[in-house]
């Protein structure tokens, strides 16, 4: 595991240390490394809405069910994939 350093206003720094008491984290650290997982995780979340919504979006013309059925499985292929 890779070492980093942050510096944090002290107010920042207590509101921290009052999350690590409510939401009952042993540690900064551990606190620190669940909000990145959960930044990331919203991110990637994010990300695949706007692919969603630009495969969604990305039709002018009239679509027939066959159609929309299949573009449906595609982007399910795409979020399994990505996802496993």
């Amino acid at each position: 595991m890779e070492t980093i350093s942050i510096k944090l206003e002290k107010s920042t720094l207590k509101e921290l240390d009052r999350g690590l008491r409510k939401y009952r984290y042993s540690t900064r650290t551990e606190f620190i490394r669940g909000a990145i997982r959960e930044k990331l995780s919203g991110l990637e979340k994010e990300e695949l809405l706007r692919h969603v919504a630009k495969v969604y979006g990305s039709s002018k013309r009239k679509t027939t069910d066959k159609q929309l059925h299949k573009a449906g499985e595609k982007v399910f292929k795409d979020l399994e994939k990505k996802f496993k």
